[in-house]
């Protein structure tokens, strides 16, 4: 690691690709600003990072050495050795091989619980640009805008307690549609203490999951995005349509098998590391021709 003026440079970085990271679906707040070089807004904060392909090194800019170590060392998980994680993973599984290569380079970054809810309850049956730009119509009518050290202005994520002063009309004005009453119930459920963010990670994956799954709208698969995402559980398995399609085709032939039994698989395959597994499966699978095998098998069996 090095400290330029106004910037850190974290070198000697295997296992990290800034643009597998940040567009394999577990982010919304990003946008890339020029070749390799992308803002990201989180922890009430917005910085710019720089990574070429290939490259061993990542440059955050505009940020001091402590920030870094307060903040982003954790949020991008830089400590740990997802080299270790992949040997375990792809260790007898010529699928999982072929899906590590591709993807060798994706991160499971450490984000905000609270956020985590709101913007996956918004994905649901929505395509990423979509999602991003719900996610930021809400930030700009309800977060906090804050003016960066160039005098541009950013909005933080807004906190329940903002959130929660907003009407069910104004919510659905950020073009939430049908998740507008699960936004108003989450801040419901979090301000009355039903479900107390900083007892989640201390609870085990199953409890945190079922308080979860308290708030309308959030099923399985969004509870297990928001444990794996902004709670770093990473035994939980996200599935939904698509990585059920990934892991039929991959797995069993292209045969139809139901998520909770794909859910089981990836327990007892890939047990603590079941997070990473999906991460990795799915962004292969979106990148590949197997989105297209995926699709025909299924219009197949029709």
């Amino acid at each position: 690691m090095d400290f330029m003026k106004n910037s850190v440079v974290i070198e000697h970085l295997d296992n990290f690709d800034l643009k597998q990271t940040l567009e394999c679906g577990q982010i919304f707040r990003y946008e890339e600003v020029a070749p390799h070089t992308y803002t990201v807004i989180a922890k009430n904060k917005r910085i710019k990072l720089t990574h070429k392909p290939e490259s061993t090194s990542l440059i955050i800019h505009n940020i001091k050495l402590s920030e870094y170590e307060q903040i982003w060392k954790e949020y991008l998980d830089i400590e740990t050795d997802y080299g270790n994680i992949i040997r375990e993973i792809s260790k007898n599984d010529s699928h999982m091989k072929k899906a590590t290569d591709y993807g060798s380079g994706i991160r499971i970054l450490r984000q905000d619980t609270w956020e985590m809810i709101i913007t996956f309850i918004i994905s649901q049956n929505k395509a990423i640009p979509h999602i991003q730009t719900c996610v930021n119509n809400l930030c700009q009518a309800f977060g906090e805008a804050i003016v960066d050290a160039e005098g541009e202005t950013y909005y933080a994520f807004p906190t329940p307690e903002e959130l929660s002063k907003a009407t069910e009309e104004e919510i659905r004005e950020c073009k939430v549609g049908f998740r507008a009453p699960y936004i108003m119930d989450a801040c419901k459920k979090v301000m009355d203490d039903t479900v107390v963010i900083e007892a989640l990670p201390g609870m085990s994956t199953e409890e945190a999951k079922n308080t979860l799954m308290q708030i309308k709208g959030v099923g399985e698969k969004v509870a297990h995005c928001v444990l794996l995402f902004g709670l770093n559980k990473t035994d939980t398995f996200p599935t939904d349509v698509w990585i059920t399609r990934v892991v039929q085709e991959i797995y069993f032939n292209g045969d139809q098998i139901s998520k909770k039994d794909i859910i089981k698989f990836a327990d007892e395959r890939y047990g603590e590391y079941a997070g990473y597994a999906q991460q990795y499966l799915f962004y292969y699978g979106r990148q590949t021709e197997l989105d297209k095998r995926a699709k025909l098998s299924k219009m197949k069996k029709k």
